[in-house]
């Protein structure tokens, strides 16, 4: 089994696309446990709209690759699109920070909302 930490976020209709992420990642990963949910201010936008985010985990059978096509099809389920991107709308950003504990997004670890998830995960071992 594969350890695999995500973290989700939405600044566009973010209450209904994070539940449906949660819906979709415990049908995907029945394992998964999330943390509590966390209202932030954009990074990098010049939109004031605000994010709602989580960090999750879960354990997986799945190679990495295929983790990666999972949660880009739960994005694209979101109404995630390229296009968005030039008017600042995500619908849903799911990114796989690390797998079997290797980091694959160091600078993300950084920002205090993950911080904030990891210590949850870790304080309430799940």
């Amino acid at each position: 089994m594969h350890k695999c930490v995500i973290c989700i976020g939405s600044n566009y209709n973010r209450k209904e696309n994070l539940l449906l992420a949660r819906r979709r990642l415990v049908d995907l990963f029945p394992t998964i446990r999330f943390t509590s949910e966390q209202e932030t201010r954009p990074l990098f936008f010049r939109s004031p709209a605000l994010f709602s985010n989580q960090v999750a985990m879960f354990f997986s059978d799945a190679e990495e690759e295929r983790v990666r096509k999972e949660l880009k099809a739960i994005e694209q389920s979101a109404g995630r699109r390229p296009e968005d991107k030039k008017e600042e709308k995500v619908s849903l950003d799911i990114d796989l920070l690390s797998y079997d504990d290797r980091i694959l997004r160091p600078e993300d670890l950084k920002r205090e909302y993950i911080v904030k998830g990891l210590e949850e995960l870790k304080y309430n071992q799940i």
